[in-house]
């Protein structure tokens, strides 16, 4: 029984398969040669994130296959109607890095609003010669507590964001068509917790008032969540986090709101032209920058492989 793991995987998941007697292969396999591949070795379980495309090519000439993963939420890489529709397994880990994802949101935000991302860039230039002037440049930063931080996707990650805010002690608004309401418990140490309901509004409503937005949704079809448009109607000063899927915020209307100074900074995980982004988008002194890492935490990582092997038993009556 072999799997392949071709956009890698963590040893836990290799371990709890290989005690299952599944044989794992971490090998690289090119996009181009894949169908070969998983033919010639009888792959029956394909185990991609986000570089391996899972199109219908290879739903269609890989009868061995079985199942396709994705470790990770989004599946934009991968037919899954389409193979779900021949019969294969089709599965993810939505709930295995909510919380790696949430604490990337406000590492940017921390970034954005003391000023680090374009502090680190000119410290190492500049520190030793104009650490007064860098000093007055960046002394006009901001605290998140007692901010509106506005959540648009009140899915498990808009939700792990909501509880890491109330923690800090900032007020929370949310805008989800598909969720009416949500249910927060927010632990502490101690064993205590409190629990918050958060009513979701309209998304024109949430933008007018929010200190912060961040974006949690799936990547779209039809246009930009938050575009020019979108922009305008923002409070003067406001800031933008998005660690969900390139697309979702349109990158000229966004540096354009920069440039002019509508909203104060920017933070992004993800990109319109992964993995080529824009160089304009890539040099914005007030743009805080990941290169698609909101999963990538040992904890989560840890948590994905371990899911997928679950599942795959599960799938395959391995016990």
């Amino acid at each position: 029984m072999k799997v392949l793991a071709n956009d890698g995987l963590e040893q836990s998941g290799i371990d709890a398969l290989t005690e299952k007697g599944f044989e794992v292969i971490t090998t690289k396999v090119p996009q181009d040669f894949l169908i070969d591949y998983i033919n010639e070795n009888q792959i029956r379980a394909l185990l991609v994130r986000s570089a391996t495309q899972v199109r219908k090519d290879i739903i269609d000439h890989c009868p061995s296959l079985e199942i396709i993963g994705r470790g990770g939420v989004g599946m934009d890489n991968i037919d899954v109607d389409y193979a779900r529709s021949k019969g294969i397994h089709v599965i993810n880990t939505p709930a295995a890095s909510s919380e790696s994802v949430a604490e990337l949101v406000f590492a940017h935000l921390f970034s954005g609003a003391r000023f680090l991302e374009d502090s680190n860039r000119k410290m190492p230039v500049e520190g030793d010669t104009a650490f007064a002037k860098l000093k007055k440049a960046y002394s006009g930063g901001m605290e998140l507590r007692g901010k509106t931080i506005g959540i648009v996707g009140m899915g498990r990650i808009g939700q792990e964001v909501a509880r890491i805010a109330l923690g800090l002690g900032m007020r929370v608004i949310a805008a989800d068509t598909n969720v009416g309401r949500a249910s927060i418990k927010v632990k502490f140490y101690n064993s205590q917790f409190i629990n918050v309901d958060i009513e979701t509004e309209a998304l024109e409503e949430v933008l007018k008032v929010a200190d912060f937005i961040t974006l949690h949704v799936p990547a779209q079809k039809n246009g930009y969540v938050i575009g020019k448009n979108e922009f305008q109607l923002m409070k003067n000063g406001a800031a933008v986090v998005n660690c969900s899927r390139g697309g979702v915020v349109d990158e000229e209307a966004l540096v354009e709101a920069l440039d002019s100074g509508k909203i104060a900074f920017a933070g992004l995980d993800v990109f319109v032209n992964e993995p080529t982004p824009s160089r304009k988008v890539l040099t914005h002194p007030k743009i805080s920058l990941t290169p698609h890492t909101g999963a990538a935490t040992l904890e989560a990582q840890d948590r994905i492989a371990l899911s997928l092997a679950d599942q795959i038993c599960s799938i395959l009556q391995v016990h």
